[in-house]
């Protein structure tokens, strides 16, 4: 049986784009995935951050999900410290108004930004990330049918059980996703360290829920493919410098792809390039398939979902063209 694959989407934009031009690619990437058989297509919440289009991410799902037919849409994920359970639920609970039974509801404890960004959008930062288990929970019940006497209802979203997935980077979300019987995502793609010792945590502690029976982890991955080798890893380095210049403190819009990523990097930061992209997998198909043989031998994942930050935008979708090839080449 093919293990499904899945997108994790960013809407990049790109230098000398707009996020008009970004939401535009989305929505077509989103077509060829659903044409290409990925089983869900996800976006992410990132504000004040110049190169992401999908701030609004609730509003980029709507987008999306309205311009195909069988994709499951959601978040990879919704920061639920930004937002009150009750507004979320709403949201959500409409999206599964209009697309029922597509419609997947990630959640992250995170920021999704830097600190001062974190106060505008919350207005103060009284808001606890630690009383995140507490707000899955108000969450959930917005999905659940009314109670008697219930003052406050999600309206759309009252008895909707829209899926929620617990997304991390870190062993907390694991105890989380297993506590609440909740599907899991582990952000691997940049944050490899915790991967191994959180699946084991979720696996073992997972209490099985009405919406859950038994553990189920998505693990992420970055994959850039092309017709060769070198084309593919040329094209990885639009990947390499977002992430350089986010460490440095100067990010931006995508940048073209790079002939010599190691003589526009110093040791060092090409040294934390290795580590936080350990888990990306560049090359043509079959160099790629050896590869996410091994990654999900290793971790038993039940699915995987795919982080693919190209420029252009014709060589992205040839990229997830031949990840679907990779994918089927597993079977």
């Amino acid at each position: 049986m093919t293990i499904p694959f899945s997108v994790l989407d960013l809407s990049p934009i790109v230098e000398g784009g707009t996020a008009a031009d970004a939401l535009r690619n989305t929505l077509d990437l989103a077509r060829h995935a659903e044409k290409l058989g990925y089983t869900r297509y996800w976006l992410a919440e990132h504000h004040n951050m110049t190169g992401i289009a999908s701030a609004a991410t609730a509003v980029v799902i709507g987008h999306v999900a309205a311009g195909t037919s069988t994709i499951r849409v959601g978040s990879g994920g919704i920061m639920l410290p930004n937002h009150s359970p009750l507004v979320v639920a709403e949201q959500f609970g409409t999206l599964e108004s209009l697309f029922p039974g597509r419609i997947d509801l990630g959640l992250g404890r995170a920021p999704g930004t830097d600190q001062t960004t974190s106060r505008a959008l919350r207005r103060d930062l009284t808001t606890n990330a630690d009383e995140f288990p507490q707000d899955v929970l108000e969450l959930q019940a917005y999905f659940d049918a009314a109670e008697p006497g219930q003052q406050v209802r999600a309206v759309p979203g009252v008895g909707l059980k829209v899926p929620l997935w617990i997304l991390g980077s870190s062993l907390f979300g694991a105890q989380v996703a297993a506590m609440f019987g909740l599907p899991f995502a582990f952000a691997s793609h940049f944050a490899p360290d915790a991967l191994m010792p959180a699946l084991e945590i979720y696996r073992k502690s997972f209490k099985p829920s009405q919406q859950l029976a038994k553990p189920y982890a998505m693990v992420a991955a970055n994959i850039i493919a092309a017709d060769t080798d070198a084309e593919a890893r040329r094209l990885f380095t639009s990947l390499q410098q977002a992430f350089v210049k986010l460490r440095r403190g100067t990010p931006g819009p995508l940048s073209p792809p790079l002939d010599d990523i190691d003589a526009w990097a110093s040791p060092v930061e090409r040294a934390g390039l290795s580590h936080s992209l350990v888990y990306s997998f560049v090359g043509a198909p079959a160099t790629v398939a050896g590869k996410v043989q091994s990654f999900l031998k290793m971790t038993q994942a039940d699915e995987l979902i795919i982080s693919g930050h190209v420029f252009d935008h014709a060589a992205r979708l040839r990229s997830y063209e031949l990840a679907a090839r990779v994918r089927d080449m597993l079977t």
